[in-house]
């Protein structure tokens, strides 16, 4: 079968099931029965040849120089990507959450190339690709028997030696994080000044892999980000010309409204009718994100953390009566995923740290004899990264199309319709905001569920194949 033909027969079946209208406008709610039926209706279609493809790339950015990562899945047949309601090729910017890498979202960029043809390009975070190895799996465990940690590696052969490091445990977030290990970076050393640095590493580098892969012009990109990637893809929104919206499924706003859904929450999130306050003993916000300086190393508890209210979302109360097996299903998924980066730092966007953004841009500057003019204008820079840009000339926020999962912790609809939304409405101007709420999956949309071997996915694509096709990013 060709591959025309291929892309033809998809837009076929995916409209018998369709949930779009003449004049398209996202669906308030996307049933389990309907995600079963998207689900049906992908697994009936022949997959089309995907090649795949790692492009490493080094930039020169603050003074030091960063190896970034993205791999590249598009139809062995290129000519078939198809267009979009614009008259442009397709193209997909994937960022992972903050634990993982590329193969975090490979299950959703293979679904992306190979059942509906984009060309997708897939980045990892500044230092958290193993480039050691050609696996790219991170050997051992996050943390040693000898208390040494595993860190970034922002440079191929470059390697944060146990003596930049103090390793201390944090029990001041216990309710939600349980004990954490965290690696404080000593002043003065490489690995001080790279964690100082990364964020504007991070935001060249992603301008960078969209003008090498989906250039102006030829694509118009939709960008997505989960969890913690979703703070990241908002900055990029107004940064690179031909990102035309966001094509969300359980990613974070801003870093500024992030913060604010998290007071709201308590920190804790909310999954159906639960909602926790924070604990006396968890630090209040004036104390959060964590210093710029400072890498949280994850464990098992990361894991639990979900864990736990998804079991709450899925089961009631009757999830802890198979405590153990719940426990045993942690550290099962630990084991499954400790191959993967596996620490985080980017808390002081994600959490609106203005404060740490701030000292961080300071130390960079100091680091390379800036005067106060050049100074000012990287503080403003970096501190721009937790929020839109604003002022004459400047892009605007384009549309976002957010799609939440029934037993997500993190990203209940009252939270979109309590905080999220309304602080997106108080932009100049408001962007076009809509939210999907689906009767299935977790935060963790690709995950296997009864019906649904794919979790979510297929029906979220869906919604957003309708959108791309009917011009609601475009028109």
């Amino acid at each position: 079968m060709s591959k025309g033909l291929m892309f033809s027969l998809l837009v076929a079946v995916l409209n018998l099931v369709s949930i779009a209208q003449a004049a398209w406008e996202p669906p308030a709610k996307v049933s389990r029965e309907e995600c079963v039926k998207f689900s049906q209706a992908m697994q009936s279609l022949p997959e089309m040849k995907v090649r795949q493809k790692e492009d490493i790339f080094r930039i020169h950015v603050v003074g030091m120089d960063w190896d970034l990562g993205v791999m590249v899945y598009e139809p062995e047949d290129a000519s078939k990507i198809p267009r979009g309601a614009d008259g442009k090729k397709v193209g997909f910017f994937l960022l992972h959450g903050g634990s993982g890498d590329f193969r975090s979202m490979e299950k959703l960029a293979l679904l992306l190339a190979g059942r509906y043809g984009y060309k997708v390009i897939s980045m990892t975070y500044p230092g958290r690709l193993y480039l050691e190895d050609p696996s790219r799996r991170w050997p051992g465990d996050t943390i040693n028997p000898d208390r040494t940690v595993r860190t970034p590696i922002w440079k191929k052969g470059e390697r944060i030696t146990p003596d930049q490091v103090e390793v201390t445990l944090d029990t001041t977030k216990r309710h939600r994080y349980g004990t954490r290990t965290v690696a404080r970076a000593k002043p003065g050393t490489i690995f001080y000044y790279r964690m100082a640095g990364w964020p504007m590493a991070f935001e060249e580098g992603m301008k960078d892999a969209c003008q090498r892969h989906l250039p102006a012009g030829e694509y118009s990109i939709y960008a997505n980000g989960h969890s913690t990637g979703g703070p990241l893809i908002h900055t990029m929104l107004q940064r690179v010309s031909n990102i035309v919206g966001m094509a969300d499924v359980e990613g974070s706003p801003f870093g500024f409204i992030y913060s604010r859904v998290n007071e709201w929450s308590g920190s804790l999130g909310k999954i159906g009718g639960v909602k926790m306050e924070a604990a006396k003993t968890d630090k209040d916000f004036s104390t959060w994100p964590d210093p710029f300086y400072e890498l949280s190393i994850r464990s098992w508890r990361d894991i639990a953390r979900y864990s736990g209210p998804e079991a709450l979302g899925k089961e009631g109360a009757k999830g802890l009566m198979r405590l153990p097996m719940l426990m045993e299903e942690v550290f099962e998924e630990w084991e499954s995923e400790k191959h993967e980066p596996q620490f985080k730092a980017e808390y002081i966007i994600t959490r609106n740290g203005v404060k740490q953004l701030r000292e961080a841009a300071q130390v960079t500057a100091k680091r390379l004899n800036m005067n106060a003019s050049d100074t000012e204008a990287l503080i403003k820079r970096f501190v721009s990264y937790t929020r839109e840009l604003t002022g004459p000339g400047v892009k605007p926020v384009p549309p976002i199309l957010y799609n939440i999962a029934k037993d997500s912790r993190d990203h209940s609809p009252e939270a979109y319709r309590e905080v999220i939304l309304p602080m997106l409405s108080g932009m100049s101007p408001p962007p076009r905001v809509c939210v999907v709420e689906y009767g299935a999956g977790v935060h963790g949309y690709t995950k296997a569920e009864k019906d649904l071997p794919m979790g979510i996915a297929p029906a979220v694509t869906k919604v957003w194949f309708d959108a791309i096709m009917s011009g609601f990013f475009t028109k």
